[in-house]
């Protein structure tokens, strides 16, 4: 058995500067992988595996060996068997299916550009159809915690691999939870990125709207650094899309800037009768809330314009998006398909066009009212899966049983969120448990930033094995430019011009006060009253004011607002930085009162004497 097995890519990334070669490791990895095992549909031939170190070694010999230019030298991960990687077939688990690609998907060249190394395909539920694992022709993959359970689906093969330490990260696909599902019951980390951050070219199809590349890891940091690698338009690609230099002026609530902390949760979770599924989500929501670094706070919701949403995507005419992926191949082969999968695909003769409007305007109601269900949230918190069923009663009810798999994750891409799937803990059968942080669109580095400091809080090991968890660090990048900036007066919380700040998706940050180097006086004249901030050389106190967030393309439109003598120059916070906030030109302080002995303006308005000035 190698060394390598249960390795993170740091621990890879590692044994390499200390002078491991990747043709040692990885072939002695590769000897390890000739026993059975139906989580693999193909792995690295002793031809591939030659031309792979070959190429490495031209990539090391361009970079002049500095291995910081390679960000995953000699990692080797396994591929999804519906993403298309030169020199192996693609089956997307049908072989009669199967072709053999002449190029790598983007996102595989992407990765093999930075040095890693792939070393099989991965058995999935069949066209990814399924959430369970157990929809292909090469065999039902097995929980890697309990193997009469299900792995979870529709990338199980990508899920077991890395949850058994084979390879410290794989690529799977989500359209509906593929890419989350079976990290929830495999005990891992599952990013799934905004739609449009990987390339999804060289990617056989599901729902080719909705799809997305997906990535397992066994820390959020490997993940994060893998993302890293793939993300990027990518011209060939007609559903890529470029991160936006701004976030728009109708944007929802929950793709407002700043970071996630106010995350909805399910009012009246369900569980389908699995109990010890929902004695862990109770305990995770506990240490949620009890998670004080983070400032988190869990807001109970009405789900149900949710989970409508979600039900689309499987009883509505997306199906015939399925369909469209698979029709030439139905056309002729549809008896070599696996039963169930040809049965829901098959359905989409069930719908007509005019089926399809009414479904699509029927998504842009429930959009809205989740945007107005949404608006005083920065993002949700769910169970990854309610359920963790056995094989045996999938295979006895395989259409149902999957449905409530999805009962989380199906709405997400239908309503263009980004997600992430991390562990918490295990139930009282020994099985993982998992949850999701979901939040808008580009939000994906600020939920990396959250759930690292979850799982800091309440580490797990490392997948299916018993290595502890290393301290994840990811810090919080805002997708979009912000600009911050302090108030004093009346654009505080709950003054009358703070709608100015929150019409503009603006964020409430902190509440602090400036530097011993101000005063703060009551302006004459001024309708709502206003304050003007002075900073003085002596006789200063410290000023209680708000820092803010907002995108950067809405702070013009702020600043307009801003009536003379007021303007926006720089004040200093008491830890010593300096921000964008409001201050006052000399003439505007003429008969104005000075209020610093209330140290801020909004003891100075309740003390009532405001009207007296």
């Amino acid at each position: 058995m190698p060394t390598s097995l249960g390795w993170t890519i740091t621990d890879w990334q590692q044994a390499y500067r200390e002078g491991a070669e990747p043709e040692a490791l990885i072939s002695k990895l590769l000897d390890y992988l000739k026993s059975n095992d139906n989580a693999w549909i193909s792995r690295l031939s002793g031809e591939g595996f030659h031309q792979a170190m070959a190429e490495l070694a031209d990539k090391l010999e361009g970079v002049d060996g500095d291995l910081e230019k390679l960000p995953l030298y000699g990692i080797p991960f396994a591929v999804k068997d519906n993403i298309d990687v030169a020199g192996f077939e693609t089956t997307a688990a049908c072989p009669a299916f199967a072709y053999t690609p002449e190029q790598d998907a983007t996102v595989v060249r992407q990765l093999k550009a930075a040095g890693a190394v792939v070393i099989g395909k991965t058995n999935l539920d069949q066209f990814a159809t399924g959430l369970v694992g157990t929809r292909s022709p090469y065999g039902a993959v097995p929980n890697s915690f309990n193997p009469k359970v299900v792995s979870g689906g529709s990338s199980s093969g990508s899920a077991s691999v890395v949850a058994r330490g084979l390879v410290p990260f794989a690529l799977g696909t989500d359209t509906a939870g593929s890419g989350r599902v079976p990290a929830g019951l495999n005990n891992l980390v599952g990013l799934k990125p905004t739609k449009g951050l990987f390339s999804i070219n060289g990617v056989v199809p599901a729902c080719r709207s909705l799809d997305c590349v997906s990535v397992f890891g066994l820390t959020i940091a490997d993940a994060a650094r893998v993302a890293e690698v793939m993300a990027g338009f990518d011209k060939a690609d007609a559903f890529s899309r470029k991160a936006p230099s701004a976030l728009p002026l109708d944007a929802p609530a929950i793709r407002r800037p700043g970071p996630v902390q106010r995350l909805a949760i399910p009012e009246q979770p369900e569980f389908f009768g699995d109990q010890q599924a929902e004695a862990a989500w109770n305990t995770a929501l506990s240490q949620w809330r009890q998670l004080d670094t983070a400032g988190v706070e869990l807001v109970p919701l009405d789900f149900s314009p949710l989970l409508e949403l979600a039900a689309l995507l499987y009883e509505g005419p997306w199906v015939a998006e399925r369909h469209a992926a698979v029709q030439g191949f139905m056309a002729d082969l549809a008896s070599d398909m696996n039963e169930t999968v040809r049965s829901i695909i098959s359905k989409a003769g069930n719908f007509t066009a005019t089926d399809t409007f009414n479904a699509q305007y029927r998504k842009e109601e429930l959009l809205r009212q989740i945007d107005t269900l949404l608006a005083e949230v920065d993002g949700l918190l769910v169970p990854t899966a309610p359920i963790a069923p056995t094989i045996e009663a999938v295979n006895a009810d395989p259409v149902a049983l999957n449905s409530q798999l999805g009962t989380y994750t199906n709405f997400v891409n239908l309503a263009d969120l980004c997600a992430l799937a991390v562990p918490a803990g295990f139930r009282d059968d020994g099985l993982p448990f998992g949850v999701t942080l979901i939040s808008g669109a580009w939000k994906d580095r600020e939920l990396q930033t959250l759930a690292s400091q979850w799982l800091n809080a309440h580490p797990t090991p490392l997948g299916a094995s018993d290595k502890a968890r290393p301290e994840e660090v990811v810090t919080y990048q805002p997708a979009v430019p912000t600009i911050q900036v302090a108030v004093v007066g009346a654009h505080l919380s709950g003054m009358p011009l703070n709608t100015q700040l929150t019409e503009r998706k603006a964020r409430l940050l902190e509440q602090t006060t400036t530097t011993p180097n101000y005063r703060l006086f009551a302006l004459p004249n001024t309708t709502p009253p206003k304050p003007g901030l002075k900073r003085v050389e002596d006789g200063g106190a410290e000023i209680v004011l708000e820092v803010w967030e907002m995108a950067a393309s809405e702070f013009g439109s702020f600043v307009d607002l801003i009536p003379a003598p007021l303007g926006i120059g720089n004040v200093e916070l008491a830890d010593g930085r300096w921000v964008n906030g409001f201050i006052c030109e000399g003439y505007g302080f003429t008969g104005a009162r000075d209020v610093t002995d209330f140290g801020g303006w909004r003891a100075f308005i309740k003390s009532g004497t405001a009207t007296a000035n």
